[in-house]
């Protein structure tokens, strides 16, 4: 985009990325033209909901870390109303039942020894093993290097699969052994360099939340997550478009789908990478196919509504994860614990995750089959009917992108490629989750903000 300035910005997608980028544009200078153009018939993108019976649930995110703070201070900027949860703390599914996680272990790494040895979720052998981070040398190399490596090399194998990387493989539904740990968990390349050991290196970050009072891990909007696009949408009203499909992009103009050609000074592709690459197929086939090779998994959430008095058969605490291939789902999470309502009255309300690489296969059943796997293996671990009430499953394919190794190399080969007066954002390239895809977007506004106030004096510079 020349420094010319923005005067015509469109944004595809209004996930909650696209969203942002468009009201902080339009909140900095309501003079320039912003139009957000959806696919589908409702801005929000993941962030939705769905009825199950009476009750409205999470279909996507049922909150965000409050520990990055960029989407608890757009919620605040939006006069958003944040709550924290009811309960905390969680389980790891074992093979001899549910076995609560270690407090104060960030990324589910101990900072003490002695917690490990009294902790029942590894064998007396994996303890030893993990336990040797404390000895072992740093890695020399400056290469990215795959999750998996880095907490086999210092945590060994079992406590790998069967601790800590379900737990942060999870959080992006992939293999811990293909994500890289550069561009998911950069702070245990740091803490290995720095301290030398895993489990220094959480003890010192354990100091450092005490000392700082943190709060909260998670925090949502009360009422849930999707208060956050509802609330950009309404700020945004006018300038969104829905069911307007977009068939391709190049410098200067988008093509709408029935809908024409708009013109355009910048464009900010806030899409899947995937919806990305066809789009820019034909301005920039080398660029496409970059965007293309950011591989995603599906996955989906099973929401199950028990009868009355089903809530105190749930532990204290907020749901459990489960070590690749031991269950159907991948974790679950209490939501009439983590997120009481009078409407749950005392029904056991819980969400399962399905869905992962390696673990696709899962959403090809029947939703009827879905629902029954994971509802009878609940009941194996909690004192749950065998059945809920209700029940929905809601699939997300393709939703959930692949920070494989080498990701941040590819990112920064993707964005040099753009052509002119294109930017691409969003959870393909800098982030899941909800505080970073609000950063990102941040970032994106501001260098479309600067370009525009730069305008008069500068005719050189250029924003990618």
């Amino acid at each position: 985009m020349s420094a010319a300035g923005a005067r015509r910005v469109v944004v595809v997608g209004g996930g909650v990325t696209g969203l942002t980028v468009a009201h902080r544009v339009a909140q900095a200078d309501p003079a320039v033209d912003v139009t957000v153009l959806e696919a589908g018939a409702r801005p929000g993108g993941k962030l939705g909901s769905v009825d199950v019976g009476d009750l409205t649930l999470p279909a996507g995110a049922d909150s965000f870390l409050a520990r990055k703070p960029w989407a608890v201070e757009l919620c605040r900027q939006l006069g958003v109303e944040l709550e924290v949860p009811g309960s905390s703390g969680a389980y790891l599914w074992t093979d001899s039942g549910l076995v609560p996680l270690l407090k104060d272990a960030p990324f589910g790494i101990p900072g003490d020894v002695g917690d490990l040895v009294r902790w029942p979720g590894l064998s007396a052998a994996g303890k030893r093993r993990a336990a040797q981070d404390l000895v072992r040398k740093a890695r020399r190399q400056d290469d990215d290097e795959s999750l998996g490596s880095l907490l086999r090399r210092r945590l060994g194998d079992e406590a790998t699969d069967l601790a800590v990387g379900p737990l942060l493989a999870g959080l992006h539904a992939g293999d811990v052994d293909r994500l890289s740990v550069r561009a998911t968990f950069p702070d245990l390349v740091a803490w290995e360099r720095a301290q030398g050991s895993l489990f220094r290196g959480s003890q010192a970050t354990s100091k450092l939340a005490r000392r700082s009072q943190l709060g909260p891990m998670f925090v949502r909007p009360r009422g849930g997550v999707q208060q956050l696009t509802d609330e950009l949408a309404v700020r945004l009203a006018g300038r969104v478009r829905t069911d307007a499909a977009v068939t391709s992009v190049e410098t200067g103009k988008v093509v709408v789908d029935g809908g024409g050609t708009i013109e355009a000074d910048a464009v900010v592709l806030a899409t899947p990478a995937h919806e990305a690459s066809r789009l820019l197929a034909a301005a920039s086939p080398a660029t496409a196919a970059d965007l293309a090779s950011i591989a995603y998994a599906s996955t989906g959430v099973v929401l199950m509504v028990y009868p009355e008095g089903s809530q105190p058969g749930l532990p204290d605490g907020t749901g459990f994860v489960v070590p690749r291939g031991k269950a159907p789902m991948t974790a679950a999470t209490w939501l009439s614990s983590k997120w009481p309502s009078e409407a749950f009255g005392t029904r056991a309300v819980v969400r399962c995750y399905v869905g992962a690489v390696g673990e696709e296969d899962v959403l090809d059943a029947d939703d009827a089959d879905i629902v029954e796997a994971c509802a009878r293996h609940l009941a194996a671990v909690v004192r749950l009917p065998d059945m809920p009430e209700r029940a929905t499953v809601v699939r997300w394919p393709a939703s959930m992108p692949q920070y494989e190794v080498g990701h941040l190399e590819r990112v920064a080969r993707i964005r040099a490629g753009l052509p002119p007066g294109i930017v691409v954002v969003g959870q393909a390239y800098d982030g899941v989750g909800v505080p970073d895809c609000v950063r990102a977007a941040n970032e994106t506004a501001d260098r479309l903000i600067a370009a525009n106030e730069r305008a008069p004096t500068d005719h050189e510079e250029t924003v990618r």
